[in-house]
């Protein structure tokens, strides 16, 4: 895909933003694929692993999520989204490794009004080495949402 401005699409600022690119996404199938090459000037990069906790990999998938939500409406920024949590994180790894990329795909699976689940996987090549259902709650009036972040 063509280079995306990252800080357009996700409500982050870097060095927040923690993935790379944008590979690809398709609405009608309800998927997004995106990458994440492990170096040492990440935020979360640990020396003593030579790498990123594989916890982070919850932030790679959400962060994923929210480039989804971008262009789910229509290339705007998407709706304020709360991790709502996830079920069977599973990781296969010690940590996310210096020097590699990893692909990262999220497909939407269930979608009613202000809840949104997501099956994601983090690729090491072909092989899923992450995976995870990220539940998340979008409310519809932000306006009253933002009121009450405010207190």
């Amino acid at each position: 895909m063509k280079n995306l401005d990252l800080e357009k699409i996700l409500p982050h600022k870097y060095p927040m933003i923690l993935i790379d690119n944008i590979l690809d996404y398709d609405l009608d199938k309800k998927y997004i694929r995106t990458n994440v090459e492990i170096y040492e000037d990440k935020i979360f990069f640990d020396k003593s692993l030579n790498g990123i906790s594989p916890s982070v990999g919850i932030e790679f998938m959400a962060q994923t999520i929210g480039c989804y939500s971008y262009f789910k409406n229509n290339e705007r920024p998407p709706r304020i989204g709360f991790l709502l949590g996830t079920r069977l994180y599973e990781n296969k790894l010690s940590c996310f490794e210096n020097g590699k990329t990893y692909e990262i795909r999220a497909k939407e699976v269930f979608e009613n009004d202000e809840l949104v689940s997501f099956e994601c996987f983090i690729y090491n090549a072909n092989e899923v080495c992450s995976e995870a259902v990220i539940n998340v709650y979008m409310p519809k009036n932000e306006i009253n949402l933002i009121g009450m972040l405010n207190v």
